[in-house]
């Protein structure tokens, strides 16, 4: 299972990137927890400065954009 985290503070590019994140994780079978994390203090603790950010399995894979199809679906493999 891959616990996934979103970083940011609920704009729109935090949501559409939960979206993107479910909707091929769900396609594709991956077992997944995610979570929106919006406090400020929580973030800092992952350096990220630039949202929205990804955080898989503790790991910051992603921050500063919307990520790209291609770039979740290589998260799948990791």
């Amino acid at each position: 299972m891959k616990n996934v985290k979103v970083l940011g503070s609920g704009c729109k590019n935090c949501t559409v990137t939960v979206e993107l994140i479910n909707d091929i994780f769900q396609q594709q079978g991956v077992e997944f927890e995610l979570e929106k994390v919006q406090d400020m203090a929580q973030i800092m603790v992952y350096g990220v400065m630039s949202t929205p950010a990804v955080v898989i399995n503790d790991v910051v894979v992603h921050k500063g954009s919307v990520p790209k199809k291609e770039n979740v679906e290589s998260w799948l493999a990791s």
